[in-house]
């Protein structure tokens, strides 16, 4: 029997005790998870270190690097969101419809678990307890397959919340992780209808491509960001050049940081410059048209392919438009439907922004940065939904479950 078949297996089990697991039970296991990691937390420092220095002989990226490396900090930061979770409402047994038939049947519409969910992600070792706690709030079971360049972060973090776990009633084998990273037992996850309600891949684009295409489990993509901003004819030359500054450097290679900045050509003939000397001078390395070129011979001519990009650095692709009509449909045509900002002081064009923008979140005035689980109030993350179907943008409880309906009856049979 594969590991992917046994932790299936066990998870699916697992998942049927969860169902009916009390807040309070779930609770408790959150708290033992947030001080359990703390409690680790050399250990799992220890072990980050073997992924980052692994990563650097393989040659990562600065901003690879950047998503497996943790910290006290970060290790902080995760056990807050798991805090913050156990603060929010169970979203179990939630009534959504109650109702009462001419026969006299009570029908009431519940949240209830998924029941087991795959999380397939790179990189990224703060998926793991994003994912597990989530999972356990929401009564859920999970199965953990990260890559192998955070796995022994990954094995250090699953192992402390087992330790957590065993101090309560809820089972260890409510967290399942694939220890085996090789494309097969990948595979063998994408296949595993049997004991497996629901995918997640969490991403570059490639292995978001990848699980979609060949899982038949059903998926729920979570995509790339290749996000925007769009500086208005109306933007306040102060607010724009914070709010740009803000969502390309504050953490570059994260989904939600902008790849692309739309600027109106009469606002660019009068600040555009200064706008992109500012980015240049931190460290940004700017991509533009033509245009954009001849005003700031310091950047880089664009191909079409640029507009597409998810650069996940600090790189940014420049392009001037006419109007926020323009703007919106490059955005359409380019974006991934992820986070847009239009940074403006008229009122018409804001509406037009909001409303045309095909994306799972849109700001006004606002950094593209904000679009995260623990900054929209979930305490955390499963990822962030480009669909539309189910669930879409930052992805939280209400998320993760699914409902059942409930009727009683005092003897009733149908004609």
């Amino acid at each position: 029997m594969n590991e992917v078949f046994q932790k299936g297996k066990q998870a699916k089990r697992a998942s049927y005790a969860l169902a009916v697991a009390t807040t309070e039970e779930k609770n408790d296991a959150l708290l033992q998870i947030s001080q359990q990691i703390i409690s680790d937390q050399e250990i799992i420092l220890k072990a980050n270190k073997l992924d980052v220095a692994a990563g650097e002989k393989d040659g990562l990226d600065k901003s690879v690097l950047d998503r497996i490396m943790l910290n006290e900090e970060r290790i902080h930061a995760m056990a807050e969101g798991v805090r913050q979770i156990v603060t929010l409402k169970d979203p179990i047994n939630e009534v959504l419809e109650d109702s009462v038939l001419q026969n006299g049947l009570q029908v009431t519409k519940v949240r209830v678990p998924i029941g087991v969910f795959g999380m397939i992600y790179e990189a990224r070792p703060n998926v793991t307890i994003d994912a597990a706690t989530l999972a356990l709030k929401t009564g859920n079971a999970v199965i953990l397959r990260g890559s192998s360049s955070a796995i022994h972060s990954n094995k250090a973090l699953v192992s402390s919340i087992h330790r957590a776990l065993e101090k309560t009633t809820i089972t260890v084998d409510a967290v399942q992780l694939i220890e085996d990273t090789s494309r097969e037992t990948a595979k063998h996850l994408f296949q595993l209808n049997e004991y497996l309600d629901l995918l997640i891949p969490r991403g570059g684009q490639k292995l978001i491509d990848t699980v979609i295409r060949e899982s038949t489990v059903p998926v729920i993509e979570t995509g790339a960001g290749n996000c925007h901003a769009f500086v208005d004819a109306t933007a306040k030359v102060s607010m724009a050049t914070d709010i740009v500054m803000n969502a390309k450097l504050q953490r570059p290679s994260v989904c939600n940081a902008i790849e692309s900045l739309l600027i109106e050509k009469n606002w660019f003939a009068e600040n555009g410059k200064a706008l992109l000397q500012t980015l240049h001078e931190a460290g940004v390395e700017i991509i533009g048209e033509e245009k954009v070129v001849e005003v700031f011979p310091e950047a880089i001519l664009a191909t079409e392919e640029d507009w597409g990009t998810e650069y996940l650095d600090l790189k940014i692709s420049v392009k001037l438009v006419d109007d926020v009509t323009e703007a919106i449909e490059h955005i359409n045509t380019y974006g991934t439907h992820h986070s847009e900002t239009i940074i403006t002081e008229d009122a018409t064009h804001k509406e037009m922004f909001l409303n045309g923008v095909d994306s799972s979140s849109v700001y006004h005035n606002a950094s593209t940065r904000f679009t995260d689980g623990f900054e929209f109030g979930y305490g955390a993350e499963i990822g962030i939904s480009t669909q539309k179907l189910h669930a879409r943008g930052p992805m939280g409880l209400q998320a993760l479950t699914s409902t059942k309906f409930v009727i009683k009856g005092d003897g009733q049979i149908r004609e």
